[in-house]
């Protein structure tokens, strides 16, 4: 791989379109309407038709100026049909930007039908091609993409840091950001003007795939990897420019490997920002798979070590004297677990110091009585109160609580303890809280 000037403008021009559409688009993922992006490519084709009618020309800027126009109208109306048709946000701009399509391919048809003016020749470009329209900037020759991009980019963060707070609200809640004065609306729709007018400059420059792809993708990978707005931007930010740059190092590197001529740039920023969200989704130490996975596993090992206390403490409490002891054996099919799963719950109580084995033979430590006596407290006072409260059927009783007793908080423990007559509903004490 030869790295020229060209690739580092590549890069450049690839990284600024990304964070100048991934900033609106981690704020269009917090509200659900991550498509709109995808909205507006489809809808700016009456733009660049009317632009044409009134103005008998393809010039650049006129298109471009129509397809800004009609691309924040479309935010306007996925807005009013939603909230006036009371349809879902999806329907709402299924509904605007298939109506916007029709329309735009009528006018051509109707009024300018021996003329070429597809918006995939008039104002969508392609990023390899942005190297090769300059322009100057402080006397240096630079991509002219690098400029609109960065210059959107700008914008769109002097944006950020003067709404910062009204964003955030809004985006969380509508309610209490109306409440406070912060009218939600106009945040949305300075928002939503924003997106419309990032994504159809970007268009110009870079072509569509990449900017529907960086509106969307790293924003939602960036909210698999935090639950707070300010890092969740900072994230939105680094993930778009690590897809620019593994996307145009792909580009060069894949194509190689395979035995084919080449890749498309623009493509291989997206799927590699696809990538960097399923390794978000895999790997994210809250949301990811991998911490779901060994989360559930902890949580079921949690569980079965309280069943292990709960199920000695039960047999100690109703064994008389002569009876068999209880073995590891007899601890698994009680629990009608496997025998891995009954040594890993077993071997956690055992380093805990709540159960010593002896020759087999399973018994509680004084730590782990108290542990288990408090559980079986709390499983009797669900008991007591599922019947009481609820009236469920004594044989129903049992189910419920053997849930409930491992998810239960002290606030919630107090508030059962105001219904301890000393026995549950099947005559069984209820043993004492703990001094």
């Amino acid at each position: 791989m030869t790295w020229q000037t060209y690739d580092t403008w590549l890069v450049v021009t690839g990284a600024l379109c990304a964070m100048a559409c991934a900033l609106p688009g981690a704020q269009l993922v917090l509200r659900r309407r991550s498509m709109m992006g995808d909205a507006i490519t489809h809808a700016v084709l009456p733009g660049v038709a009317i632009a044409f009618l009134v103005t008998a020309t393809r010039e650049p800027l006129v298109m471009l100026t129509g397809a800004v126009v009609i691309g924040i109208l479309t935010t306007v109306l996925v807005d009013l049909v939603q909230r006036a048709g009371r349809t879902e946000i999806g329907a709402s701009m299924g509904i605007v930007f298939t109506t916007l399509f029709a329309l735009g391919l009528v006018l051509i048809r109707a009024f300018a039908d021996d003329v070429v003016i597809d918006p995939h020749i008039v104002i969508y470009g392609s990023i390899e091609l942005s190297y090769l329209d300059q322009t100057s900037l402080f006397g240096w020759s630079v991509p002219r993409g690098a400029v609109v991009n960065g210059g959107a980019l700008v914008i769109n963060g002097l944006l950020f840091l003067l709404f910062y707070k009204e964003l955030k609200l809004t985006a969380f809640d509508e309610s209490l950001a109306a409440a406070m004065g912060f009218r939600p609306r106009l945040v949305q729709g300075v928002l939503m003007a924003m997106t419309a007018a990032t994504a159809v400059a970007a268009f110009e420059t870079v072509g569509s795939i990449l900017v529907v792809a960086m509106i969307i993708v790293p924003g939602a990978a960036a909210w698999m990897m935090t639950d707070r707005y300010g890092p969740m931007l900072a994230w939105t930010l680094a993930i778009a420019v690590g897809s620019a740059v593994l996307g145009h190092v792909a580009a060069l590197l894949v194509p190689g490997w395979f035995g084919f001529e080449g890749m498309s740039t623009a493509g291989a920023m997206a799927v590699m920002s696809g990538v960097l969200f399923t390794g978000a989704w895999a790997f994210s130490p809250r949301h990811g798979l991998i911490a779901r996975v060994l989360g559930r596993r902890t949580l079921s090992l949690r569980i079965m070590q309280e069943d292990i206390l709960g199920l000695l403490y039960r047999y100690e409490e109703g064994s008389r004297r002569g009876d068999e002891p209880l073995t590891a054996s007899d601890l698994r099919e009680a629990l009608s677990v496997s025998r891995r799963v009954a040594l890993a719950a077993l071997r956690r109580v055992r380093s805990a110091g709540q159960v010593t084995v002896d020759a087999n033979v399973l018994q509680l430590t004084e730590e782990g009585r108290a542990a288990a006596r408090a559980l079986v407290r709390t499983h009797r006072l669900w008991e007591r109160f599922l019947w009481e409260r609820l009236g469920l059927r004594p044989d129903h009783l049992h189910g419920t609580a053997d849930r409930l007793e491992h998810f239960t908080s002290p606030a919630m423990i107090e508030e059962l303890s105001a219904h301890d007559e000393g026995e549950d509903p099947h005559g069984r004490p209820i043993p004492p809280a703990e001094d």
